[in-house]
């Protein structure tokens, strides 16, 4: 048995599941967790002495790749000054004007623990500036574990929420209502048959949570003016997009402007937190100087802002990081997908800058139902031959390949070499 068999053996007496996030458990693809024990630039190490290439990245956060030097030495120095106050740090103050000054769309921000919370309090604020209570997310959009946001597509867009798991009443998604991605009259039928009464359409603008899908031509823009035409609020939750596909975001990107943007853990380099911000008139209405309650004794925790804080600083003076990042994810993913194609695999590789997912289906993914073509066992197959190769992907067919600036072309060649051979060995043009 290996150590990482033994701890998981351990864990799943003592922690459900084993693991405190599904997305951690390997059970769709047959396997043991990898418990993790060190972290350095592109690479991980297990339990067990065994070295990956790793494609997780602590789910996007580490662009800058694992315990970099500087940030590393940020912690250290806030460490020695205690670790929690509970009270206001002048770094929180830095981190608020150094966001604000340099994402053009955020006035004022509230930092809080996660991106859970984060989405959580700007749809209240969202419902407490309007006046409003409905809200319009996405189906396979996922934007936290908060009761209003567990709901899926069910059986038409029409329909008000179902709630997505156990322990939701039904009452807290009777507001939320469910569109399709890539689907503006989708957006609009639901927007007419609320009779004005939408507070706000929340959006990952580029999907992550059903793999990755990109927004087709038009798509956010025509959200932009939807939520114009209804007088509704447009919230971009970036908590996998901020600060990695430009640092403006996916905001800065497509160039449309959001009324609010979430956060998640990237503005800590990978500490727990996650902020959300916006229009100074909206976040006016958050306590203490609103009527909208929201609060956190760990919010804006001195040694995450200091880790954030060095990690954006270092993203925001060398724009090349993106320029190179984007240039590199172009090139490698493109390749993937010739590789794929040439074997004749039936594969669709979505991507955009460091971002990608591999979806086993023939199929064109652009919404949530097509995702849900993907052969999840054939997925499966092919997570296993890159583990047991050395590359460490997430163990989900839904989920997202994050590049760093550490990954170097060496590396990236060898993962090309691997998709080749198993391409090879297990797909046949007929």
């Amino acid at each position: 048995m290996t150590k990482s068999e033994a701890l998981y053996a351990r864990a799943v007496k003592r922690i459900p599941g084993g693991v405190n996030s599904p997305v951690r458990a390997f059970g769709s693809v047959g396997e043991v967790p990898r418990f993790i024990e060190r972290a350095a630039g592109s690479r991980i190490y297990d339990a067990d002495g065994r070295e990956y290439i790793d494609f997780i990245g602590s789910w996007g956060p580490m662009i800058l790749g694992h315990n970099h030097p500087a940030i590393r030495e940020s912690v250290k120095k806030a460490c020695e000054k205690g670790l929690s106050f509970g009270c206001a740090t002048e770094i929180e103050v830095e981190m608020a004007e150094f966001i604000c000054e340099n994402i053009p769309h955020v006035d004022m921000i509230r930092m809080v623990n996660s991106g859970t919370e984060a989405v959580m309090s700007a749809i209240r604020a969202a419902r407490g500036f309007t006046g409003k209570n409905k809200i319009i997310k996405f189906a396979g959009c996922y934007h936290g574990h908060s009761d209003s946001m567990l709901v899926s597509a069910g059986s038409g867009v029409m329909t008000s929420g179902v709630p997505d798991s156990a322990g939701v009443p039904a009452g807290c998604t009777s507001d939320t209502m469910t569109a399709v991605y890539n689907d503006l009259e989708s957006v609009r039928a639901l927007m007419e048959a609320a009779s004005g009464e939408v507070a706000a359409v929340i959006v990952e603008p580029v999907a992550a949570n059903m793999g990755v899908v990109l927004p087709e031509e038009g798509f956010l823009q025509g959200l932009r003016d939807l939520c114009d035409t209804h007088q509704a609020l447009l919230i971009f939750d970036e908590v996998i997009t901020g600060f990695r596909l430009s640092f403006a975001g996916a905001a800065g990107y497509f160039h449309v402007t959001p009324d609010l943007v979430t956060y998640g853990k990237i503005i800590g380099a990978g500490m727990p937190v996650g902020a959300y911000g916006g229009r100074e008139d909206i976040m006016k209405m958050v306590a203490p100087v609103g009527k909208v309650y929201q609060a956190g004794t760990l919010s804006g925790n001195p040694v995450a802002m200091a880790a954030g804080l060095t990690q954006l600083k270092i993203l925001r003076e060398n724009p090349s990081i993106y320029e190179r990042l984007n240039a590199t994810g172009e090139i490698f993913y493109r390749n993937i997908e010739k590789i794929l194609a040439d074997a004749g695999a039936p594969c669709q590789v979505n991507h955009i800058g460091s971002l990608a997912s591999i979806f086993f289906t023939r199929e064109r993914v652009r919404d949530y139902t097509s995702a849900k073509t993907s052969d999840t066992k054939a997925f499966a197959d092919y997570f296993k031959y890159m583990l047991n190769h050395g590359i460490h992907l997430a163990p989900s067919q839904f989920e997202a390949m994050f590049l760093s600036a550490a990954h170097t072309k060496d590396e990236l060649d060898k993962v090309l070499e691997l998709v080749g051979s198993y391409a090879v060995n297990n797909f046949s043009r007929e």
